[in-house]
């Protein structure tokens, strides 16, 4: 089976390929490419799943290339991990958006929104590509704002693209071991959109253990939501938020924390990545270095991860459970496997909503738990929305589908209406004046002239 990697001198590639290395079973990835614009970070990149390999018998093979068309010839799978813009991008997204006050962060409020604008119109164009070239492929989408990059392409792939994230599954994990559960046999249910949802009942053999959770504040402030939220508004809601939900219940103190802070997140990663890419790609290197340099630089990043959130809250810093990967590469392997060899999986995934929340249109694309078999995933039937969450899920729903509306038409009034009705953009001024600021700083918003 032939795999595509799309953004193949990403950080988090090695992730990936460790998860293809544990894969023995029949029918299992034999081969690897790697696409990326950029020939240095590939380079890189290389070295360091050689380094992985290393002593591994029948590992993938892996090549790389800069011609798309050629990486998505004869694929089975392509995971779409690109990010438009670079890391200087974000970087310039929060520095835009924490100027007017509002926040920047890369898939929430005004900086997921300029990240959007900027990336949509090229996944579109990804995926007309894949329908022409590779036509028979399943692309799983890990590009963000991964909802409404999912829903982009599925204008042309419909239900053959698939939106991961790791978040929900880290959540579910974390909460099921507290519960004292193995989390592969718990059913969680969740429900919202991605980097907005809610686990609002966790079964185990049909009983929802949840409650005796919420009714443990010792219990429920021993885990990373658990601290950042509180256990008294974790009651209050009667369900455990995702992560990303603190940038809208404490959205006044984040942004204020992150005003204050040295160098945002965006601007730390672009340096941190630019000395790793450095290091990784000089060619005088010795066995194992590459692969070395790649384990300290992710164990700092995750360490970092949120931490003005984490300054907020008064929690300090992440506990050793809290750095294990949230696992999306697992979540990408038990995808193909379900849909390759049918291999019958329950995922949390990123999907088109198909008459699954009456609150919204069966094209949006919705986070919930699926039935994956060689078919594709299917959404399971929930609960309705709670009247808060129906709140934020419709509005910020209504955010994403001016940015598709915007990048297709190149509408400047549809891209200041993306801002100014998403819930964490206070003003119509506001959102007209990050319109401008974004336009004058990304070259990939020049489509934006009427």
């Amino acid at each position: 089976m032939r795999l595509t990697i799309l953004g193949g001198g990403g950080f988090r590639v090695p992730l990936v390929y460790g998860a293809l290395l544990g894969d023995r079973a029949e029918g299992r990835v034999s081969h690897v490419t790697l696409y990326d614009e950029d020939a240095g970070r590939l380079r890189a990149m290389a070295r360091v799943l050689a380094d992985q390999a290393d002593g591994i018998a029948d590992a993938p093979a892996v090549t790389a290339t800069t011609d798309l068309d050629e990486a998505l010839r004869g694929a089975d799978f392509v995971f779409s991990a690109i990010r438009v813009g670079g890391l200087e991008g974000r970087a310039a997204d929060e520095r835009i958006a924490l100027a007017e006050g509002v926040l920047g962060q890369e898939t929430v409020g005004a900086g997921g929104i300029a990240y959007g604008l900027r990336t949509v119109p090229v996944a579109r164009e990804i995926a007309r590509r894949v329908a022409r070239i590779a036509p028979d492929a399943w692309v799983i989408n890990f590009t963000n704002p991964a909802g409404v990059v999912t829903e982009a392409m599925a204008e042309e792939l419909g239900d053959r693209v698939i939106g991961i994230c790791d978040s929900p599954v880290g959540l579910g994990r974390r909460i099921a071991r507290l519960l004292d559960a193995r989390p592969q046999e718990a059913w969680i249910d969740y429900v919202g959109l991605n980097h907005l949802g809610w686990v609002r009942g966790l079964r185990i053999g049909g009983r929802d253990e949840l409650p005796r959770l919420l009714a443990d504040s010792e219990a429920l402030e021993s885990f990373e939501e658990g601290r950042l939220f509180g256990a008294d508004w974790l009651r209050s809601l009667g369900a455990i938020p995702n992560e990303y939900l603190h940038y809208y219940y404490f959205n006044r103190d984040t942004v204020r924390a992150y005003q204050e802070a040295e160098q945002t997140r965006g601007a730390f990663l672009r340096d941190q990545q630019h000395g790793f890419y450095a290091e990784a790609g000089r060619p005088d290197q010795g066995a194992g270095a590459a692969l070395a340099a790649w384990d300290r630089t992710r164990a700092e990043r995750e360490a970092t991860y949120m931490s003005e959130n984490r300054e907020v809250a008064g929690v300090g810093e992440r506990d050793e459970s809290d750095l294990e990967s949230g696992g999306y590469e697992k979540v990408a392997l038990a995808l193909m496997r379900a849909i390759a060899r049918d291999e019958r999986a329950t995922l949390i995934l990123n999907v088109r909503n198909s008459g699954t929340l009456a609150v919204l249109d069966a094209e949006a694309v919705i986070e919930v738990p699926c039935l994956v078999d060689a078919n594709g995933a299917h959404p399971v039937a929930v609960d309705p929305l709670p009247l808060h969450a129906v709140g934020l899920v419709t509005s910020v729903k209504a955010a994403e589908r001016e940015v598709l509306a915007a990048a297709a038409s190149g509408s400047r009034a549809d891209a200041v209406k993306a801002f100014a009705l998403h819930p964490l953009v206070d003003s119509v001024g506001v959102a007209r004046r990050l319109v401008d600021a974004y336009a004058a700083e990304h070259p990939g918003l020049d489509y934006l002239r009427r």
